[in-house]
């Protein structure tokens, strides 16, 4: 039998929180061994994991740059397509899939509007929103997918169909169930009275089902009950993963497979094509960044050396410039040397730290403090063309002002184009065991004592000796279950958070870069990408930390 050709378009990963049972990682490896030809990635109204999605796939590839082979023609393992699922707060399912550039776009304003007006974790999506982005029509530059559930009618399929015409497909999507034909016969029966084509997929939650136990403890979590009480909120199969195509050749018509490539053929986004632009506004009117760091650096010199700048000094000057211009690493420099003028205008104590050292060029600034005339620094080990990593600028403020540093960041920036970077707060092993123990249904009292034993050094061989120390049998099926569970946890992404400092500030709205969503601090907004994964893209961020000490010496 030829196996058909075949493109997962609507597929979840752990960053779609206590839902997703699998890493983005483990999908795209998957994907690729399965034959597919594309993954889409679509986690709930979230770009979260993209990322590293896009990086597993480079790995596997053994490519320097998917989008760059793609070009030459090269044979590549899989297909990365960039997309989001989203509700409406009336129930219509969704799933969006970048098109281009302009499309991902049009895509991250639309997860930043729906996440912007709720709390942190949560989102809402009108229907209203779909026109808001653009006069020219919903969501250009995008694909859409239709998933009816219960209550769908051919009313709303005709809306979609208006708005995105000759751009939505309903979705259908079986899993093995006793009612699968009736389910295939009254989806394409909803489709040809909403004018609509359909398409298969597969509403992945797990790379294989094997993670089916990790799936259903999520669920439990997120709904606050145990998988004993859940009753069908727990998917009643473990076909929610990426299924073998002779599979889906089985429970799919051709049509519908077929159908998934050509969907594929039409997104041709890669994250490579990402480029960070820098404020315009941080050099004068006249100016270009180039010339206003070198009159800035100058002037730092003067104020630094005032019998002279040393020869020593002045060749460090002249290397840096030139290595910063080579890179257009110009505005970054900028950036933050107005924020440390900024500060110390208020006499708030700060102090550039880290690998900023080894720059003549951030002491002429006035960002460090460690005088290029008295030492041997290197500055390749802070700003190098080869290893091709951005800088990374750690600024400390005095703990009780930093507020007033920040504040000026959005004053000077606003909120379309300031946001903090996210830190994802992962599973480690005490938190993997509370949440699989309470989840399967066991006792709390026994969940925090059995916590509380654990040490820091303790291994994970002897995690079975803990147990059988509060009395629990390591052999028993239930707690075999739950020690596995939890080992499948750890390094599980739990929630993103702000991190320590990380600023990304942005020339254009930075919501068309990466979604921008809301923390539990009021007036602050954080990004939902990472230090690494902005590390990744070559994406610059200032680094604006507190430091008690500071206040102390203050």
């Amino acid at each position: 039998m030829t196996l058909p050709g075949y493109a997962e378009l609507h597929c979840l990963s752990n960053f779609s929180f206590l839902r997703g049972a699998s890493h983005p990682e483990e999908l795209v490896e998957q994907a690729a061994a399965q034959g597919y030809s594309a993954l889409a990635l679509t986690d709930e109204c979230s770009l979260a994991g993209v990322v590293r999605a896009h990086l597993a796939l480079k790995k596997l590839s053994g490519a320097s740059s998917v989008a760059v082979d793609r070009k030459k023609g090269a044979k590549m393992p899989l297909q990365l397509i960039v997309g989001s699922e989203m509700r409406t707060v009336d129930g219509l399912k969704l799933v969006f899939l970048a098109q281009n550039r302009e499309g991902y776009g049009n895509l991250s304003a639309l997860v930043t509007l729906a996440r912007r007006r709720a709390q942190k974790g949560a989102y809402r999506l009108y229907r209203h929103d779909l026109d808001a982005l653009s006069p020219n029509g919903a969501l250009p530059d995008c694909l859409v997918l239709w998933v009816p559930e219960a209550g769908a009618t051919a009313a709303d399929g005709r809306w979609l169909g208006e708005r995105f015409d000759g751009r939505i497909w309903l979705v259908v999507e079986l899993h093995g169930g006793p009612d699968d034909e009736a389910r295939l016969a009254s989806l394409l029966a909803l489709a040809e009275a909403s004018g609509l084509p359909a398409v298969a997929a597969g509403d992945v939650h797990m790379h294989a089902r094997a993670r089916r136990p990790v799936q259903d403890v999520l669920t439990a979590l997120r709904l606050k009950t145990t998988v004993f009480e859940a009753g069908y909120a727990l998917f009643p199969n473990g076909e929610r993963h990426l299924r073998t195509r002779l599979r889906l050749a089985r429970l799919y018509p051709p049509e519908l497979l077929a159908e998934t490539l050509g969907i594929a053929a039409q997104c041709r986004f890669s994250l490579d094509e990402l480029r960070y632009e820098y404020p315009e506004e941080i050099a004068p009117a006249g100016e270009t960044t180039t010339s206003w760091l070198r009159k800035e650096t100058e002037r730092g010199l003067r104020r630094r050396y005032p019998d002279g700048v040393p020869a020593k000094v002045r060749g460090r000057i002249e290397h840096e410039l030139a290595l910063i211009a080579q890179l257009a690493y110009e505005a970054f420099f900028l950036t933050v040397h107005d924020i440390v003028r900024f500060a110390r205008s208020r006499e708030i104590l700060c102090q550039g730290r880290g690998s900023a050292a080894n720059s003549a060029v951030c002491f002429a600034l006035g960002i460090t403090e460690v005088d290029p005339a008295r030492s041997e620094m290197l500055f390749e080990r802070f700003v190098s063309k080869e290893r091709g990593e951005p800088p990374d600028i750690d600024v400390d403020f005095e703990h009780e002002r930093r507020a007033e540093v920040i504040a000026y960041i959005y004053q000077k920036y606003g909120r379309e184009r300031a946001a903090l970077a996210a830190a994802v707060i992962s599973y480690r092993t005490r938190g993997a065991l509370r949440d699989a123990g309470r989840a399967l249904g066991f006792d709390c009292a026994r969940i925090d004592a059995l916590t509380a034993s654990l040490a820091w050094w303790d291994k994970r061989e002897q995690l079975p000796e803990r147990f059988a120390e509060q009395g629990l049998d390591p052999e028993s099926p239930r707690v075999r279950k739950w020690l596995w569970v939890a080992e499948a946890l750890r390094g599980f992404p739990r929630h993103l958070t702000q991190h320590v400092g990380g600023f990304v500030i942005s020339r254009g709205p930075l919501a068309r870069l990466v979604p921008v969503e809301n923390t539990a601090m009021p007036e602050r907004t954080v990004i939902q990408w990472d230090k690494d994964d902005l590390d990744a893209l070559g994406l610059l961020k200032v680094d604006i930390l507190a430091l008690g000490m500071l206040s102390a010496i203050r």
